[in-house]
């Protein structure tokens, strides 16, 4: 049986990680449902700076641009090509908060899980949309993004009661996501070509 320190621990390391996997996928979602549920829910160790008003407004209409944008292709890779410099650091600084606002772990160090784990979160899912936007109609690329949705609410849902659970699924997501990226390299190749005709004609 764990002692409550090192459980204390744990939730917060898990949390981190499902966190960070969320920010690799869409960061302005991921700290909106963070604040939200810290502000409606009462939850503890919710960094307080998330769930202020201006935040909350300013993340929630980034969340929407961000869903709408992702149904259209190759605007979505364009869009994942500029948060190549935002995810990575809202999934360290969302780890950074989290370990600073329970006082228990090292910052940096939980800034680096979720920095590192948003960062390759957000280079595997790039790939595999790239591979899904060379498919000629459009309901492949909207199923993909739909699915990526459903899979960041999820997570971030279920990481505030059970993180370490939470944790796992994410961690299962993404080697399956980075499996996929691996099995359709090929296809990623020609969506890279075909990425870069299309802001040639923009």
């Amino acid at each position: 049986m764990g002692t409550p320190g090192y459980d204390f621990c744990m939730d917060v390391v898990a949390m981190t990680f499902a966190s960070g996997w969320a920010s690799g996928l869409n960061a302005y979602a991921t700290v909106f449902l963070l604040g939200m549920i810290g502000r409606l829910g009462g939850v503890e160790g919710i960094p307080l700076g998330f769930q202020r008003t201006d935040v909350l407004v300013i993340m929630g209409i980034l969340a929407v641009v961000e869903f709408f944008a992702d149904k259209i292709p190759y605007l979505d890779s364009a869009w994942d090509a500029v948060s190549t410099f935002i995810r990575p650091v809202a999934g360290a600084l969302i780890g950074a908060l989290l370990a600073g606002a329970n006082g228990d772990l090292l910052p940096m160090a939980m800034g680096a899980l979720g920095g590192v784990t948003a960062l390759i979160s957000h280079v595997a899912r790039s790939g595999v949309r790239l591979a899904v936007n060379t498919s000629p109609e459009p309901l492949s690329n909207i199923g993909a993004s739909l699915a990526g949705d459903a899979a960041l609410v999820g997570v971030i849902s279920l990481a505030i009661a059970y993180p370490v659970q939470a944790a796992i699924l994410a961690a299962v997501l993404l080697i399956a996501t980075i499996a996929l990226a691996i099995l359709l390299l090929a296809q990623i190749r020609k969506g890279v070509a075909a990425f870069r005709t299309w802001l040639a004609t923009r």
